[in-house]
């Protein structure tokens, strides 16, 4: 293990520079499984990121059921500034950490509609995931991130429609 890497009593590594990027974001890139990585809202609490998914929230495939993840976490200039290996974790309704978390993570939630008190009851009624997101090892940073773009072609979407061709009154002639 890297010496700038802390280990916390539940035994998950962090960093200065994780630590720093987590308190920051408001967005972070996840990846469940090698699958493609999500632009996903998030609030950090406690060392931690908490996502929300689920009906009437955000998408996150798998997220809800995963055991681990890789977080990327964008600068203040948006380039990628670190990724690291999370622990996945999800609170469940009627405990004592849902009944500490959900509250804080639904009064940063924009545009929620209602009451915080309404929006907590409404993701543990709909079944919605509050997931902890912990990091759980050495992050890549700097040189040791990727070079590529990683970019990828976009998927498909319900949201696409065919274009028609433009309605043309006249017919255009050719020289």
């Amino acid at each position: 293990m890297r010496e700038d890497v802390t280990v916390t009593d539940d035994g998950h590594g962090s960093t200065p520079l994780v630590d720093e990027a987590m308190k920051k974001a408001a967005v972070a890139w996840v990846s469940v499984s090698g699958g493609p990585a999500l632009a996903l809202w998030c609030a950090p609490l406690e060392g931690a990121l908490l996502v929300v998914s689920g009906p009437g929230e955000q998408a996150a495939p798998g997220l809800a059921d995963a055991t681990e993840a890789q977080v990327s976490l964008r600068g203040d200039h948006g380039g990628r500034i670190v990724t690291w290996p999370a622990t996945v974790s999800r609170v469940q309704p009627g405990t004592e950490a849902w009944d500490t978390v959900a509250p804080l993570v639904a009064a940063k939630r924009l545009n929620a509609p209602g009451p915080t008190a309404d929006l907590v009851a409404r993701w543990a009624a709909d079944g919605c995931a509050v997931n902890r997101l912990v990091p759980a090892g050495t992050p890549l940073a700097g040189a040791d991130l990727p070079a590529d773009a990683q970019t990828e072609p976009p998927r498909a979407t319900p949201a696409v429609r065919a274009t028609r061709k433009p309605f043309r009154l006249h017919r255009v002639r050719r020289r």
